[in-house]
């Protein structure tokens, strides 16, 4: 309890500081996503995800760009009402739904929040360190949390992560089930580390119900609308803005973005820190999320990805608006 009580007095007031900075009008932030979205728009650099066979056959010349306030307020440029994979975007908020069920210090225990330094799908770590799910935006810890959600029954267990991204989103969501099928088709790796964790006693289901709920977790479909939405709900302190329902509970919204800025990014956590400086979650479908927390969301999508599964594009969009705006939580508006 006092570990828990000094994080708090720590982070809450980094995390909602962001409230002080001067106020931002309107126009300036539609400008913004409209200069975002011309200014990358044409870069090449790249390639869609297609060692998941469906998303080689996404589009890769789309494009959206998106802010979110706090108070539901969208402003948008691009494809942004293109429905994609949600992806490891997901993991966060499925986090939120452990949370709000077991409590914060039990996700600790059972899962963990520290960076591995490693890929986000390695099975190295697994066996390196002695939390062996580590946290819950890589693979290995989202799985796990997965088997956390307290489920009667493969179904409930499903039932219950969907209808949680869908209150985040503020709107339902579906399955893609073209997506799911190749997904789930082709999904080895994530089925060693599920059993690698039941192995180790690092899971919390039997290990296939426990992959068949997070692969689907991954292929819900999703626009950049929406998810913007899902981000600027943690950034109102864990409530939707729009439909007023409270997802998580005030106090532990810096614990969940603190994990998201450390491992948000796969393993160019530490860079994106150092450049955009706030907590975001990105997914190998293309999609991002941001959040600055007390303010907005920042979200963007395109396919084509870096090495570390890191949409290109949307990088470049997010950063540029959190440089413009001075949003970095370490700033504290220095600009």
């Amino acid at each position: 309890m006092l570990r828990k009580l000094l994080f708090i007095a720590i982070l809450l007031p980094l995390a909602f500081a962001v409230q002080a900075k001067a106020p931002i009008d309107s126009a300036q932030l539609q400008k913004l996503v409209d200069t975002a979205h011309a200014q990358f728009k044409d870069i090449k650099d790249g390639a869609n995800a297609n060692y998941i066979p469906i998303l080689d056959t996404v589009p890769s010349e789309l494009f959206g760009v998106v802010i979110v306030t706090r108070d539901g307020t969208v402003y948008a440029a691009g494809d942004v009402d293109y429905s994609f994979s949600i992806q490891s975007v997901s993991k966060p908020f499925t986090t939120a739904l452990v949370m709000q069920q077991q409590g914060t210090e039990l996700l600790v225990e059972n899962i963990g929040v520290e960076p591995t330094g490693m890929p986000f799908n390695s099975k190295l770590a697994l066996e390196l360190l002695d939390n062996r799910s580590v946290n819950p935006m890589v693979n290995a810890g989202a799985i796990a949390a997965v088997s956390m959600v307290d489920a009667k029954s493969e179904r409930d267990r499903w039932k219950q992560v969907l209808n949680n991204l869908s209150d985040f989103a503020g709107e339902k969501l579906k399955l893609m089930d073209e997506v799911y099928d190749s997904e789930y088709s082709t999904s080895w790796s994530n089925r060693a580390i599920a059993n690698l964790l039941f192995n180790y006693e690092r899971l919390y289901s039997e290990p296939e119900e426990a992959l068949i709920v997070y692969t689907k977790q991954c292929s819900v479909g999703v626009n950049t609308r929406q998810l913007g939405m899902m981000g600027a709900t943690l950034a109102n302190e864990g409530t939707n803005p729009v439909t007023g329902k409270q997802l998580l509970k005030r106090e532990d919204v810096p614990e969940l973005l603190s994990v998201m800025m450390t491992s948000g990014f796969y393993d160019e956590s530490g860079l994106w820190s150092y450049r955009a400086g706030i907590p975001a979650k990105t997914g190998v479908g293309g999609g991002i999320v941001a959040v600055v927390p007390g303010q907005m969301a920042i979200a963007a999508f395109s396919p084509r990805v870096n090495e570390a599964g890191n949409s290109v594009r949307a990088t470049k969009a997010i950063e540029y608006i959190s440089q413009e705006l001075d949003l970095s939580l370490f700033s504290a508006g220095t600009k």
